[in-house]
């Protein structure tokens, strides 16, 4: 109405000169200055500070009500919330209170830290929007937004000495004795696989996060000890790359063929077909035309490889933002899958788990040679974690060759293990 107003003082004005009526422009001019200074003299309506609802926050918001009745009432349920024991929530709040606890202000009092770690430990154990989280806690979604990330590297901070790399040949020999007692491989020092961890299409991408499912992808590449946990991820590569390069191009290949991780000779890595036989990386025998020795082989290896399978499975059960595309920017995605991966080591190491009990994992009866696949095994059809896709067969050197030969004869001769010819029947 004003621009309509306006436009027609100037019309007005505009003909007034044409026909040299001054006397009628000088009035119209006036009467335009008028209005403006009329304008500009009116007050703007205030816009609210804060709304109403989120400024009950301290009283009614979930860190003071829910969070804290499960704590005192149902510590079952309080896990279920968070995904940790109340004692181990109060123990990572005290690890990064200090890095992400701002000051008060004489316009508003700070966020507590105990709130910013609970919408985080929520939004990665659910995967809910930040539209939904800022009704549950009373905080504005954009705000959620901008501290998420803060909490993620406060926390990947604090629990980095849980996901570093062995470096020295103590460590590794510890690692190949949890995979030769507990899966009867020997020699072996990790189960590596990769996942495409589905994320909401970047703007202004391209087909750079494109990937062969038809969806937007980052990989991560993950190497796995005896007891599910994470001893290496490499993450972030695009999902545009074959799965094959992949390896290729991360870290630990050049840090293994570079002699930098003082890794013992002869100790192996196992993976799948989508990774290349190398004489520290064992894959399976091609599965057309297998004689028995080669089935035999190829089982012994998929007990030892089948702790990243497992990994990966309690990982997405743990952290249901995995479940499906993570909506947010490709840093925070990569802060995410970091901060899950040092969580669920953290947890493993902090508490029993009771995965086995639960059905999640696979298990299998050695004495009456059956083999049960874990819950996790249907229900990562659905979610955000994509398998890699198989490598062709590539002629690898005659030493990785000679190394998995070896594998096969000891595994069918002085390593055999009662059960395994009947379980490959």
């Amino acid at each position: 109405m004003v621009v309509l107003v306006h436009g027609t003082f100037f019309i007005y004005l505009f003909l007034c000169l044409i026909m040299a009526k001054r006397e009628s422009a000088k009035i119209v001019c006036e009467l335009l200055i008028n209005e403006l200074q009329r304008l500009k003299n009116v007050k703007k309506k205030k816009r609210v500070w804060v709304r109403d609802w989120i400024k009950k926050r301290n009283t009614l918001g979930a860190t003071n009500n829910i969070c804290q009745e499960l704590s005192l009432e149902d510590q079952s349920s309080y896990r279920n919330f968070f995904r940790m024991d109340p004692s181990l929530h109060l123990y990572l709040l005290s690890k990064i209170k200090v890095a992400i606890q701002k000051e008060d202000t004489n316009m508003r009092l700070a966020i507590p830290a105990e709130c910013k770690l609970n919408v985080t430990l929520r939004f990665l154990a659910t995967g809910d929007s930040f539209s939904s989280l800022q009704y549950l806690f009373r905080i504005p979604k954009n705000t959620i937004s901008t501290f998420i990330p803060e909490v993620l590297d406060a926390i990947y901070s604090a629990l980095l000495d849980f996901l570093k790399v062995p470096n020295s040949v103590e460590e590794w020999k510890e690692i190949e004795k949890g995979f030769n007692e507990k899966w009867n491989f020997p020699g072996c020092i990790g189960a590596i696989d990769g996942k495409h961890v589905a994320i909401r299409a970047p703007m202004f991408s391209g087909s750079e996060y494109y990937n062969y499912k038809n969806s937007f992808s980052i990989i991560l590449m993950a190497v796995v000890d005896a007891n599910y946990c994470f001893r290496y991820i490499d993450i972030g590569a695009q999902g545009r790359h074959s799965d094959g390069g992949v390896f290729d191009h991360c870290s630990l290949r050049h840090m293994i063929e570079q002699n930098k991780l003082h890794i013992p000779e002869n100790f192996v890595f196992v993976g799948d077909e989508a990774f290349p036989l190398k004489s520290y990386l064992m894959r399976p025998y091609p599965r057309r035309e297998l004689n028995t020795d080669c089935k035999i082989f190829n089982y012994r290896l998929s007990r030892a490889r089948r702790t990243v399978e497992n990994a990966f499975g309690i990982l997405v059960s743990r952290f249901r933002v995995f479940e499906k595309p993570i909506a947010t920017s490709v840093p925070t995605a990569v802060k995410i899958v970091k901060t899950a991966c040092a969580l669920h080591n953290w947890l493993q190491t902090r508490r029993d788990s009771n995965y086995f009990s639960l059905g999640l994992i696979d298990k299998e009866d050695l004495e009456h040679y059956t083999f049960t696949p874990g819950s996790w095994r249907e229900e990562s059809k659905s979610n955000g974690l994509i398998q890699l896709q198989p490598l062709p067969p590539r002629f690898p050197d005659r030493s990785a060759r000679e190394l998995r030969n070896y594998y096969c004869n000891y595994f069918n001769g002085v390593g055999a293990v009662p059960w395994q010819n009947e379980i490959i029947r």
